[in-house]
């Protein structure tokens, strides 16, 4: 978050134009999509307008640093995990949507002449991320995810200790005007049925945190850390699903769970890609380590 105070020479501006003055590299794009959010506060309140600033007026924006510096701009920052003629997959960073504007798609379309995500991940989740280079390899992909013949490993780092392995069956609602999932151990109206497991890798018994590999089963909204928050494994860092105190305890605002890890676990008839099938791609490094030491 910055915080800044309206000087005498930018009195009477409009605040896009003040903000794009003040960071030469930041997207107007981006500061309509933190103003349709409410990511940016004038004077205590937040505003969803494009309104005239006045002099020492206070202005609070919730963009993070690498949006306001264009960090993103440059697709060669984004690192590139594997790559053939048919796929690619990059590891995205932190605080980056998969779609939209200013989004890891349309940043890496620049460099590409067909490129389409096979998949979604979380703004603050970071991690490997799929994405087709024909639409032949596009309609494939999309498949063997519905078929569930693709497999997701994931990197969560959470608050308790953790069973050695564990696999949990529960429901999911999708509230899309709050932007929230709730879970139940019942079924409901409207719930669907969601599973997760995981692996226990390694845990700190003195800080109660577990490093866990977990898998989706199926693949809804928020899923990994509404579950994992429901049995009391809230992941730390995450400001939904999570709790403040904790990732104020362990200084982070943003959500440790990484992509880890894609299975090309082929089970039918691939076309053009059966090359792939049984092959897995992973990160280098196990990610969050750090916070059990």
């Amino acid at each position: 978050m910055k915080k800044l105070t309206i000087d005498y020479n930018d009195d009477g501006k409009k605040l896009s134009t003040y903000l794009t003055n003040k960071f030469p590299d930041l997207n107007i794009n981006a500061i309509y999509k933190a103003l349709r959010k409410k990511d940016i506060k004038l004077n205590g309140k937040r505003i969803t307008n494009n309104e005239i600033l006045h002099y020492n007026d206070i202005l609070e924006v919730y963009i993070n640093d690498e949006i306001l510096s264009g960090l993103y701009k440059n697709n060669n920052n984004i690192p590139i995990i594997y790559e053939d003629e048919n796929i690619v997959l990059f590891n995205k960073p932190a605080n980056l949507e998969v779609i939209g504007q200013n989004s890891l798609t349309s940043i890496m379309k620049e460099k590409y002449t067909y490129l389409e995500p096979c998949h979604r991940i979380d703004r603050n989740t970071i991690g490997l991320v799929l994405f087709a280079k024909n639409e032949d390899s596009l309609n494939i992909l999309l498949d063997k995810f519905k078929k569930y013949e693709i497999e997701k490993h994931y990197i969560a780092c959470c608050y308790g200790i953790a069973k050695q392995t564990c696999d949990l069956t529960a429901y999911l609602f999708k509230d899309s005007k709050k932007s929230i999932v709730y879970i139940s151990d019942e079924p409901k109206k409207y719930y669907s049925q969601i599973k997760t497991s995981y692996k226990l890798i390694d845990y700190n018994k003195q800080k109660k945190l577990s490093l866990l590999d977990v898998t989706l089963h199926t693949g809804k909204t928020h899923q990994i850390r509404a579950h994992l928050s429901h049995v009391s494994l809230p992941i730390i860092g995450d400001g939904k699903y999570g709790s403040y105190e904790l990732n104020k305890r362990f200084k982070t605002n943003s959500q440790l769970l990484c992509s880890y890890s894609i299975l090309f676990n082929f089970k039918t008839d691939s076309s053009i890609l059966n090359y792939l099938k049984n092959k897995k791609i992973s990160l280098k490094n196990i990610p969050f380590t750090e916070y059990l030491q």
